[in-house]
């Protein structure tokens, strides 16, 4: 196979879920781009139905929406219902949807934590069973879990995400564990953990007011800059691509050098 064409994603489906905005629209961005037709997933049907207009209009692939709360099994297995439905098959899936809430650690609410593994980690089971029970009819696929630098280490109390953090070292242990498990189905597993990048989510450290947070944040970046949509898509059509088909089980960090210093 030439170079150039084990990047290509021609013929493959991918679901993303959270792929409306932020790291899950930069992937979905990236798939579209190297020939993938998409589902993309998340609890806000505005922003997936203008996603899918702008990839559709770019890149001519199909691009098909789905409501789905991934902390609800009946959306996970209504969503599931209807992708097959709509396609043949599940090539490509990504776990990206998840949120975040931030307390002080010891009073962070019991519900918050829950809340968030239910979404962060019992949702990405749920969907990941359910698509892999696909895949392994059909042959195989490829699964890319989107995991966190802040599931490889302690934070100080200035970043108060105790919940958050744990549900992403949880999906890293998971990507592995499932990797092994899934390699006899031909199925691989990765994650991508991402460090500070321009989101939605993280607009708000650029502001003026958050001056000094930003300046800290960049300077604790090798790189000295934040990740950005050409930072995250290559990343994202290599793991998906037959240019890693000898990968499974690996977490790849994508985060300026953040984690290296």
């Amino acid at each position: 196979m030439k170079l150039r064409d084990m990047f290509r994603l021609d013929g493959k489906v991918a679901l993303i879920t959270g792929g409306g905005r932020g790291i899950g629209k930069f992937i979905a961005t990236g798939f579209a781009e190297a020939g993938a037709d998409l589902i993309i997933a998340s609890r806000q049907m505005e922003n997936l139905e203008t996603t899918a207009r702008e990839m559709e209009e770019a890149f001519d692939v199909k691009v098909f929406p789905v409501r789905c709360d991934m902390s609800k099994e009946e959306e996970i297995e209504n969503m599931v219902n209807v992708v097959a439905e709509k396609f043949p098959r599940i090539d490509i899936l990504i776990n990206n949807a998840g949120i975040t809430w931030g307390a002080p650690t010891l009073k962070f609410p019991l519900e918050k934590w829950d809340y968030l593994f239910n979404v962060n980690v019992r949702g990405v089971w749920i969907l990941t069973r359910k698509i892999a029970n696909i895949m392994k009819e059909q042959g195989g696929g490829n699964i890319i879990n989107i995991s966190s630098i802040m599931g490889f280490r302690g934070w100080e109390e200035t970043y108060p995400a105790v919940a958050y953090n744990s549900t992403k070292a949880a999906i890293n242990v998971l990507t592995m564990n499932l990797a092994v498990k899934l390699a006899p189905h031909n199925i691989r597993v990765n994650a991508i953990a991402p460090g500070f990048f321009r989101t939605d989510i993280m607009a708000f450290i650029e502001t003026p007011e958050f001056k000094d947070a930003y300046d800290d944040m960049i300077n604790s970046i090798p790189l000295r800059r934040v990740g950005d949509i050409d930072d995250v898509k290559g990343v994202a059509v290599f793991l998906a691509s037959d240019a890693s088909a000898y990968m499974t089980g690996h977490i790849l960090v994508n985060d300026g050098g953040y984690l290296a210093k």
